[in-house]
């Protein structure tokens, strides 16, 4: 492998002749060979677009020259093009401001600017990383691919899996069955009105998840290393911000204080506890279909969901969940990355929390798998649920508890008695009524009504 001579305050580094990254990159390289979980390139698209607009702010507070923000701004494109990703090689487990990433996105800004240029025009610390630190940039980053994870990958597939929970509704509305709580019998409902009860649910976190994104609209840039703006010229922050929100067609503002953005992990981590909320729902959601999925013969076989592949190696014929199984281990998943950002974000000392990269892979790989495991669950089971509805119509008869309908007429202890009589001599809630002298067979008939019950 050819390779050149970089340097740093550290002194000289042997780094790839056909990277642009710089020495900083490499000793991280070298330095944190620890599993292989790489900073997202989402991460790094986010920092292309800070550093596109820092260079852009600091052009127009005459800090660096237009021949300099606009090769910086060049390359920053070509990094949101995709064009450089293979030069974004560092781990997760590394120093825990990110300062090695950030820096790295400094090194590959400023060779491919050079090369673009032919001269040594930009230095990275003193040109890319203008007016900056890693401790504002990279938490700013952090906030801006989270923002940008949400708006363009998990809310487009939560709305698309409420549309088709809106439409079961619609197709199932004239289908009534018998509820369930505890996992026993109750009263009757609609079946459009359990599907409801799913929809309603996403709605909900599609709710708190657009309030919980206002949280991390507010960016640390223009703090520089402890929060007291070091370095950086009157108005820098709220200039890049601005500029931001123009990019990325988004809205993004300075923290009004600094030192809350620096130290405290607080407002991602209030977002991934909406995230940890849509889990939940999720698990709950994909459960309740595998259970009325159950069967075909020996399980409540209400509903019939879409055989996507074989279930067995040594059962033939045998088709089983696997959508609900895919969803609910993406949901324990998330849970789990839940409880490691919220012990990183209270490991904060002093001016800066040191457990940023941990807590950004995390928190992208739970949008990341929402999004893609909601988009599943829908495509390949919940649009092609279909109610067995002769099953439904037989549970909803057979079910003891449909005696409440009973209560105002014959009082509580009366109802319980039909019930308990019905159970025990395996005969119908008519036929024990009857037998105890409550009620004749006509008026019955006219007080148990399911279509009634609902």
């Amino acid at each position: 492998m050819k390779t050149r001579i970089e340097h740093d305050a550290m002194g000289e580094i042997a780094v790839a002749m056909d990277k642009y990254w710089g020495a900083q990159t490499q000793r991280s390289l070298e330095h944190f060979q620890i599993g292989t979980e790489t900073i997202p390139l989402e991460v790094i698209e986010a920092l292309a677009h800070l550093k596109k607009a820092c260079a852009i702010a600091n052009q127009a507070l005459q800090e660096i020259s237009g021949e300099k923000a606009d090769v910086i701004v060049k390359v920053c494109d070509e990094i949101l093009h995709h064009q450089l990703d293979d030069h974004f090689p560092l781990a997760v487990w590394q120093t825990g401001s990110g300062t090695q990433s950030n820096m790295n996105v400094n090194e590959v800004i400023a060779n491919r600017g050079n090369e673009i240029i032919g001269k040594q025009l930009l230095h990275p610390n003193d040109d890319v990383n203008h007016s900056q630190s890693s401790n504002d940039t990279f938490p700013s980053a952090m906030h801006i691919a989270a923002i940008t994870a949400l708006e363009q990958q998990l809310l487009p597939q939560l709305n698309q899996m409420i549309f088709v929970m809106q439409d079961l509704e619609q197709k199932n509305k004239h289908i009534i069955k018998i509820g369930r709580t505890h996992l026993q019998d109750a009263t009757p409902l609609r079946f459009s009105q359990e599907i409801s009860g799913w929809r309603a649910m996403l709605e909900n976190n599609r709710t708190m998840l657009v309030k919980a994104i206002d949280s991390i609209r507010k960016l640390a840039i223009g703090a520089t290393a402890v929060g007291t703006g070091l370095n950086t010229p009157e108005g820098f922050g709220p200039l890049v911000c601005r500029t931001l929100s123009e990019q990325l067609h988004s809205e993004f503002h300075c923290d009004p204080n600094y030192f809350h953005a620096l130290s405290a992990k607080d407002d991602i981590t209030f977002v991934h506890g909406a995230l940890r909320v849509l889990a939940a729902n999720l698990m709950k959601i994909a459960n309740d279909v595998r259970w009325l999925a159950s069967g075909p013969r020996c399980g409540l076989g209400e509903i019939t969901i879409p055989a996507n592949e074989p279930g067995s190696s040594i059962m033939p014929g045998k088709v089983n969940p696997t959508q609900c199984e895919a969803i609910t281990m993406v949901c324990v998943q998330v849970m789990g990355n839940d409880n490691t950002i919220t012990m990183a974000a209270s490991q904060g000392n002093f001016e800066l929390n040191v457990y940023m990269p941990v807590i950004i892979y995390n928190f992208l790989q739970s949008v990341r798998l929402l999004a893609d495991g909601l988009r599943s669950f829908r495509i390949h089971c919940v649009s092609g649920i279909q109610a067995n509805q002769e099953t439904m119509d037989a549970y909803l008869h057979q079910s003891l508890m449909l005696v409440t309908a009973l209560n105002p007429h014959i009082g509580y202890e009366k109802a319980a008695q039909v019930a308990k009589k019905a159970y025990r001599e395996q005969c119908s809630l008519k036929e024990a009524c009857v037998a105890l002298g409550y009620l004749s067979e006509e008026q019955f008939d006219e007080l148990v009504v399911p279509e009634s019950m609902v």
